[in-house]
């Protein structure tokens, strides 16, 4: 946690919380009460770093403390609502994980199964086990920009299909 508090301390800019407020909506979960919580109101650069930290928060693999936000220890809002759905207008979905998700990665010849995991239907495969794998022990770097290319090109997909993707000549 203290490495990821440092490169956003380097990342963010002085004005990032007024540039977040009300556009970036950031899942916690509280620790005691399990129960789940969209911010997307930042008072100050601290406030919102505190939020995204607690986000990245993960028991045991992050390490044992939660994160303080507001007097209240919280963790990652994906292990009680990975799926968020905004009031108005459209959310568009997305996942590192294949499932009925508006932007993930489709799985071809598997079974058509599916779990129900903190509110996102993923599908059970061997590449989504391999996924989890990776999201918790991250490949080399070579790998990695390959899966960055995969999910370019699968929201660029998702955008024609909706016909919100222009291409340019």
């Amino acid at each position: 946690m203290a490495r990821l508090r440092s490169g956003m301390d380097l990342i963010l800019p002085p004005d990032a919380h007024e540039v977040a407020h009300h556009r970036l909506h950031v899942s916690i979960t509280n620790t005691r009460t399990r129960k789940n919580l969209l911010v997307s109101s930042f008072s100050s650069r601290e406030d919102l770093i505190q939020v995204l930290l607690a986000s990245s928060f993960i028991p045991v693999y992050a390490g044992l403390r939660p994160v303080q936000y507001k007097g209240q220890k919280w963790m990652d809002g994906g292990l009680t609502n990975s799926l968020p759905i905004l009031p108005g207008g459209r959310t568009v979905t997305v996942s590192p994980f294949s499932g009925r998700l508006d932007i993930s990665p489709r799985d071809r010849g598997q079974l058509d199964l599916y779990v129900n995991i903190s509110n996102q239907d993923i599908m059970l495969s061997v590449a989504n086990l391999v996924r989890l794998q990776q999201a918790l022990f991250p490949p080399s770097k070579g790998k990695l920009q390959g899966l960055h290319q995969r999910g370019f090109a699968d929201a660029v997909q998702f955008l024609r299909r909706e016909s919100w993707f222009e291409d340019r000549a």
